[in-house]
């Protein structure tokens, strides 16, 4: 570090600062060091850092995977949680941390291997909160407990983003809608998203008026075939989809179809919190409330990195609504026309 301050004709902190990042510095100056540096080959010592400043500059994403695969969606989170901290000179390390992993949490937080916490796929009680909390670790939520006093959260919000979904059908001219949720074992572990868009769901039939009946079914396309066979039994009159599971959407689909219903004259299906990539790939298209999940997940990091800067501990929120996209699975009922 000597050697390229006396290259680059700046002080030794200034070179310190350009590579942590720590203070801001002059673009002019900036390029200076990074000139020397790459002149001289010099390329930092992480563990030698990491030594000096008690930081690894890395952040852990825990999210659980037990028993399913990352699908789009997920995967637009993980990527806007890594470009986030990639431009702030740090890694981003997933961990597949579930909440009933607390002896591989608690390894990685007091082995300070990492800086701070993304929490994924949180529970309205996760036990991951509680462990975070008593090691006095820094982390932000993507999603929200029940109690959230002094903790930041960054999370879809999920009220808007049901009743935008519903008034959507509502202005079409439906007036029985099915929703198919998450499983009943998310409901029942406290998963938070699941939760949340039941209460909201039972909200807004009751904000627009409307009958309505809410179907768990697991994350796979023969959970949604049996999800959409249950609520046509429970409801014979349903027109309308609400669907929040992108395996089951796909399924959904395709009972539907082989049932001799046409989408979206007969039944139209709105998914939530999905892709724009999963939309475009099924048959319609999805009309979809698209997940913000790239720009929410770059969110929580920023706060992460904000707190891990000042030590601030206050509690904060902020919620991001899904948009609406209207593709190919939704219209008019058939019978309004």
């Amino acid at each position: 570090m000597t050697d390229v301050a006396q290259r680059a004709g700046v002080s030794v902190s200034t070179v310190s600062y350009v590579l942590t990042g720590t203070r801001p510095i002059s673009e002019a100056t900036r390029e200076r060091v990074l000139t020397a540096m790459a002149e001289l080959g010099y390329q930092p010592n992480a563990m030698a850092r990491g030594l000096a400043s008690r930081r690894s500059n890395i952040l852990g994403l825990l999210l659980p995977l037990t028993g399913r695969s990352l699908g789009a969606t997920e995967t637009a989170f993980v990527t806007g949680a890594t470009e986030a901290a990639r431009q702030a000179g740090y890694h981003l390390m997933l961990c597949p941390v579930g909440a009933d992993d607390s002896e591989e949490l608690r390894t990685l937080a007091t082995q300070r291997l990492l800086d701070g916490f993304l929490v994924m796929e949180v529970q309205l009680a996760d036990r991951r909160v509680e462990l975070l909390r008593e090691l006095e670790a820094q982390f932000v939520l993507i999603g929200r407990t029940d109690d959230q006093d002094g903790l930041a959260c960054v999370d879809i919000d999920f009220d808007q983003t049901v009743d935008d979904a519903v008034a959507h059908l509502v202005g079409l001219g439906h007036r029985t809608v099915a929703y198919v949720n998450h499983s009943a074992a998310s409901l029942a572990s406290g998963y938070g998203p699941a939760r949340r868009t039941a209460a909201a769901f039972e909200a807004a039939l009751r904000r627009h008026e409307i009958d309505g009946v809410m179907v768990p079914t697991e994350d796979t396309a023969t959970g949604g075939r049996q999800a959409i066979r249950e609520a046509r039994e429970r409801r014979p009159q349903v027109t309308g989809v609400l669907v929040m599971n992108e395996n089951a959407a796909l399924g959904i689909l395709a009972e539907l179809r082989e049932a001799g219903l046409d989408v979206p004259w007969d039944i139209s299906v709105v998914s939530m919190v999905t892709s724009e990539v999963v939309a475009d790939l099924a048959s319609p298209t999805l009309t979809a409330m698209t997940s913000p999940g790239a720009d929410l997940a770059a969110a929580a990091t920023r706060v992460l990195l904000r707190r891990l800067a000042d030590g601030d501990c206050t509690t904060y929120e902020e919620l991001l609504p899904c948009v609406l996209e209207v593709r190919g699975t939704s219209a008019r009922p058939r019978k309004l026309k």
